[in-house]
């Protein structure tokens, strides 16, 4: 027989998401998708950020650079707001939404850079579509990068891994940098900021994975 969740508990978790939800629409970093302006100008864009504390190490060692952490979960990113504001970091913004959105919310061949990191794998054949490193969204990051610009991205599974390579070479990607374990490479220590999932899979024991790809030659 399952166990059945405490009603009080159920509560308690559910009074904890609107306390963390109104803190993000309390923040003035934090921005919901209607709401946004691209105001300052974004330089580099974190994809399904969680609670976006990569974006705001990030943030912290290149000050002269803008960065936004974009991901669907308002209760989660406003951690990142939070430890930003502590921090009196001021180049970061907070803000929930959809990839789909990404065109209507940038402009076009505005970024520097794109970091997908630890995206939720979809591990079923038929929610592929869903997945970040889709053909579908990898034209939505190319539409938005400057002609330099480069796209990362970042995950402990090996499956999810190996086919975002197969989409990045089929969709024309130029690989620049690769690591199958990026915390024991020579690759550049600004690649291994750890994002709040990094540290724990790296708990658990996990190889982190790394791609660092140029624009397809279009």
């Amino acid at each position: 027989m399952s166990e059945l969740l405490d009603p009080k508990e159920f509560i308690i978790t559910r009074k904890r998401k609107k306390y963390k939800f109104a803190l993000f629409q309390n923040s003035p970093l934090c921005f919901e998708a209607d709401a946004w302006k691209n105001e300052p100008s974004v330089d580099v864009l974190e994809m399904g950020a969680g609670t976006g504390l990569f974006s705001v190490a990030q943030a912290e060692l290149a000050p002269n650079n803008q960065f936004l952490a974009m991901d669907v979960k308002a209760d989660r990113l406003q951690k990142g707001a939070k430890e930003a504001t502590d921090k009196d970091v001021e180049n970061v913004r907070f803000l929930r939404g959809y990839a789909d959105q990404l065109p209507e919310l940038l402009p076009a061949h505005s970024l520097k850079a794109i970091w997908v990191t630890f995206p939720d794998p979809f591990p079923k054949a038929r929610a592929a579509k869903r997945r970040l490193l889709h053909p579908h969204f990898l034209a939505l990051y190319a539409s938005l990068l400057r002609k330099d610009g480069v796209l990362y991205f970042k995950t402990d599974a090996h499956i999810l891994f190996e086919w975002g390579l197969e989409q990045l070479v089929g969709t024309g990607w130029n690989i620049q940098e690769l690591s199958f374990d990026l915390h024991e490479s020579s690759l550049d220590d600004s690649y291994k900021l750890k994002t709040t999932y990094e540290r724990r899979y790296m708990s658990e024991g996990l190889k982190i994975h790394f791609v660092k790809a140029a624009l397809p030659n279009l």
